[in-house]
């Protein structure tokens, strides 16, 4: 199973700024649509059929830090994988890159909460969520670092693939 989908989108002009680069505000859309569609094509949940059953999720936070800017009509790799899944959260890393994957352009660490439509207040996951959720955690991802950390971490993985290149 694949616990880190990736898929690639091009950076429309409607999303930019002056410059041309996408508008900061962007990223968070472009990173969420993202993780739908991986959500969907890579492992068959469907964010609507839990919405029919009253279940949906909030954002409780955002973390992004922006290192390089996408650009009109470039395209781009969003990868996205879920950290950790907790009764009471959801825990989500987006990455996005450049076509080759070889540079980063952006990330961003979401939690999420799950809650009742109907009630509007927070509920856990129910039982048989958990158990499909734990099977596409990603356990080789350090949790507990910070952004900062995994920037390091995943710009050391680039360099290093670029040298195997050479």
């Amino acid at each position: 199973m694949n616990k880190n989908p990736n898929s690639v989108y091009t950076v429309r002009f409607n999303d930019c700024d002056l410059f041309g680069h996408l508008n900061n505000a962007r990223y968070i859309d472009y990173f969420l649509n993202a993780r739908e569609d991986h959500l969907k094509e890579y492992h068959n949940l469907n964010l609507s059929e839990y919405y029919k059953k009253d279940i949906a999720w909030l954002v409780g936070g955002h973390e992004i830090a922006y290192l390089r800017p996408a650009l009109y009509n470039e395209v781009v790799t969003i990868q996205t994988t879920l950290l950790i899944a907790d009764n009471e959260f959801l825990y989500l890393e987006a990455i996005m890159m450049n076509e080759k994957q070889n540079h980063l352009k952006a990330i961003m660490r979401t939690k999420f909460i799950p809650i009742n439509t109907k009630t509007g207040k927070k509920e856990q996951h129910l039982p048989e969520f958990m158990e499909w959720a734990k099977t596409i955690e990603n356990s080789e991802i350090d949790k507990q670092g910070n952004l900062e950390q995994r920037i390091k971490q995943i710009t050391a993985e680039y360099k290093i693939k670029e040298t195997v290149k050479e």
